[in-house]
């Protein structure tokens, strides 16, 4: 394997590990996967990675990037959030990760993600409703649902990362 072919290797296997960190910030990294391996199968001419990974791979993607929307909405909605709340929670969650970021790097943008997502469906529910249980029921279901999304679309990451990886090396 020539100097190139062994870099270029590289770069691919350390995309795939950025798209599977990604998942944590709310980024769609499976998306990332997905493009990462279809730039490496079109460079080396489709000959270790098939039309029929890459099509495998875009069901798991869009599976994935749906999945993770309707769990996020799922638990908002059943401990009663409104739009109003849910689009609090995105906002609060990206406001928190910028936050939180500087102070404790990676781990500050997830843990500020978390906290702003909670923090914004909590003030839009309590402005609205007048009422502290209910917000904070409200703030409680969407971070539940920020959670389960976010390990079920790391799981998936994961999967297209072992079946791209297996089908270059078997």
């Amino acid at each position: 394997m020539s100097a190139l072919s062994i870099a270029g290797l590289t770069v691919f296997i350390l995309i795939l590990f950025l798209g599977i960190f990604s998942v944590i910030f709310g980024v769609p990294g499976t998306f990332i996967i997905l493009i990462d391996v279809t730039l490496y199968a079109w460079i080396t001419g489709f000959e270790k990675i098939g039309f029929k990974i890459i099509v495998i791979l875009i069901v798991i993607s869009l599976f994935a990037e749906a999945m993770d929307f309707l769990i996020g909405m799922a638990g908002a909605r059943k401990f009663g959030a409104s739009k109003k709340g849910i689009i609090a929670s995105v906002i609060g969650g990206i406001v928190g990760a910028v936050i939180m970021t500087p102070l404790l790097l990676g781990l500050g943008a997830i843990i500020g993600a978390f906290i702003g997502g909670f923090a914004g469906t909590f003030l839009v529910e309590y402005v609205e409703n007048q009422k502290m249980k209910a917000a904070f029921r409200m703030g409680y279901g969407v971070f539940l649902g920020k959670i389960a999304a976010v390990f079920l679309k790391g799981f998936l990451a994961i999967l297209m990362s072992v079946i791209s990886l297996m089908a270059i090396y078997s």
